[in-house]
């Protein structure tokens, strides 16, 4: 089974089978999108690499929202919602026209080079990139290096204390909780970053 076959078969309600409390997981991330690094306004247009079905999409009201994903089983899922997908694979991806923000959740570890992908990213997104990495299986340090070397001089980083498989609201509040945040981190959960090339 290829790497995006193994979705195939869940692709019909996967939002809603991937997570606890899908509003409070995706909301929080969209909160996120919009707030962390550079702003985003109405209007402004947002390309989710490795989208799923596109369920982020929901959250993101007044922003252009446009998926990618490599199963063609996730896209038609959420154009049956819908949502405005396209299959591709997100390291050959490229977008007609700029986009303020781009996103990629849950995915970094599909990039073939993940320089190079970053790279390919800062080609046509204007305001920053948004994605979340899991501090136990990246160093943070080599993909601030990876960003900087393609342009993305600035980084922000935050917890993602929203767990995906257990609905547990209150713990978003340690999100700003300093040496607690980063001693969660060391066990579980994932970091938000938004990188961009300019203030």
């Amino acid at each position: 089974m290829s790497t995006w076959g193994k979705y195939s078969d869940k692709a019909g309600d996967w939002s809603e089978r991937q997570y606890a409390d899908a509003r409070a997981y995706l909301s929080h991330r969209a909160h996120l999108i919009r707030t962390l690094g550079p702003p985003l306004e109405a209007g402004d247009s947002v390309l989710d690499l490795a989208c799923g079905d596109g369920g982020l999409a929901d959250f993101l009201a007044g922003l252009r929202y446009v998926g990618v994903d490599a199963s063609a089983e996730m896209v038609e899922a959420g154009r049956a919602r819908g949502r405005t997908l396209v299959l591709a694979d997100l390291n050959d991806f490229a977008p007609s026209e700029r986009v303020a923000a781009t996103t990629i959740f849950r995915a970094i570890y599909y990039a073939r080079d993940r320089r190079a992908l970053f790279s390919r990213i800062a080609g046509y997104t204007e305001r920053k990139l948004v994605f979340d990495l899991n501090p136990r299986q990246y160093r943070l340090e080599d993909v601030r290096a990876d960003l900087e070397a393609v342009g993305f001089a600035h980084l922000e980083t935050r917890p993602f204390f929203v767990p995906q498989t257990q609905a547990l609201p209150g713990l978003r509040l340690l999100e700003r909780s300093g040496p607690l945040a980063r001693l969660l981190l060391r066990y579980r959960f994932t970091v938000l970053c938004a990188a961009w090339a300019s203030s």
